[in-house]
């Protein structure tokens, strides 16, 4: 039981420093921008699903229908995503990302790959294959999890 102990702890430890870096790196890209945070959880859920309604958006961020609806309409002005009326219901709009807006995610993905080729190339040859196969372990044990419901 120790070794699990020890094998949570640093799991934690490591997690938690890649997720406050690549959480870090897209505030700033997002910010650099001009979007807020919560617009940027907006493009990456719209991207997601591959289009949604605003009430989708609105639950997935933890907001009104009314505070996203006018975060919305911000990335339509800066031609980041299309409303159009879904066909099978006019009350119903459909969101999408429109090319300029898959560019946005594309470039914030590539800042925090780059900070990780930077500590890849930190390492040895030896510590690469390592850790690789190291996650792949960890990997695959996390896919067995994700067939269990929560």
């Amino acid at each position: 039981m120790e070794s699990t102990d020890s094998l949570v702890l640093t799991l934690q430890e490591a997690f938690g420093i890649f997720r406050h870096r690549m959480m870090g790196n897209l505030f700033i890209f997002a910010r650099d921008k001009g979007l807020t945070m919560a617009q940027f959880g907006a493009l990456l859920h719209i991207f997601h699903k591959g289009g949604c309604g605003v009430s989708d958006i609105g639950s997935d961020l933890g907001v009104t229908n009314s505070a996203a609806s006018q975060m919305l309409e911000r990335l339509v002005q800066l031609k980041l995503i299309t409303r159009s009326e879904d066909p099978t219901d006019r009350r119903v709009k459909q969101i999408v990302l429109t090319d300029k807006g898959q560019q946005i995610l594309q470039e914030g993905n590539l800042a925090n790959r780059n900070w990780l080729e930077d500590l890849a190339k930190s390492m040895t040859a030896e510590e690469q294959e390592q850790v690789r196969d190291g996650i792949i372990i960890l990997l695959e044990k996390a896919r067995l999890f994700d067939l269990k419901p929560i």
